[in-house]
């Protein structure tokens, strides 16, 4: 992909300020994940120096490599399916897990917020789309999803997470983001302890359209890096 990483970035950041603008919000209210799943350790340095704050990575076992290298000196999300064996070792380490999709991966989790000494910040992964090769609870399930765990003290729920289906054009997805925005909008209104100020939505084909749609966080990684 043609330029350098600060070139693309600034692009990017281009493409979210204009976006969010159409929608009637500010640039700032999205914030940029980074997705780095196909990124070398080595090549997190000139990401860091470009001005990138968050970073997000699909499997632990590639998170904990980058981790030992770099640690808290920039914020870590977990976007891929997390294994209830393999949340132990995010303890203290992750600033978001945006895939929470089942009720004993949030009592696993809690049991663990334990040791951590506060609670684990998630997000509840939506399968919208429902398609068969993503995870994700469906729409219908949410709200008794978000009814069982309520009184989870070790869970801290920011929102909701959405992957919408790879499209050409990025234009017939926007039925996804929207629907996830919708839910999003009923459960707040129908469950007033619930806090859901994000909206994990959009990826390096899709994301303007997210943003439009109401994303409060973009998950970008090709576009960035160039894999």
């Amino acid at each position: 992909m043609a330029g350098s990483l600060s070139e693309r970035l600034a692009a990017v950041n281009g493409r979210i300020a204009r976006a969010a603008l159409k929608s009637g919000r500010r640039p700032e209210d999205v914030q940029l994940v980074a997705v780095t799943k196909m990124v070398p350790v080595d090549r997190l340095g000139e990401a860091v120096s470009c001005g990138i704050k968050i970073f997000g990575e699909n499997r632990v076992q590639d998170f904990l490599a980058k981790h030992e290298v770099w640690g808290d000196r920039v914020e870590w999300h977990l976007i891929g399916n997390l294994q209830q064996n393999k949340a132990k070792y995010l303890v203290n380490k992750v600033g978001l897990i945006h895939s929470l999709d089942s009720s004993n991966l949030a009592r696993r989790l809690d049991t663990l917020s334990e040791s951590g000494g506060h609670p684990w910040k998630v997000l509840v992964q939506v399968n919208v789309a429902g398609e068969a090769t993503k995870h994700g609870l469906a729409p219908e399930d949410v709200p008794a999803f978000l009814d069982e765990i309520r009184g989870l003290k070790g869970l801290d729920l920011l929102g909701l997470m959405t992957v919408a289906p790879f499209a050409e054009d990025p234009e017939t997805v926007r039925p996804v983001f929207r629907e996830l925005r919708l839910l999003r909008d009923e459960l707040s209104c129908g469950r007033p302890w619930l806090n859901l100020q994000h909206l994990s939505m959009g990826m390096s084909n899709d994301f303007e359209i997210a943003i439009e749609e109401g994303a409060t966080m973009v998950r970008i990684g090709s576009v960035l890096f160039g894999y």
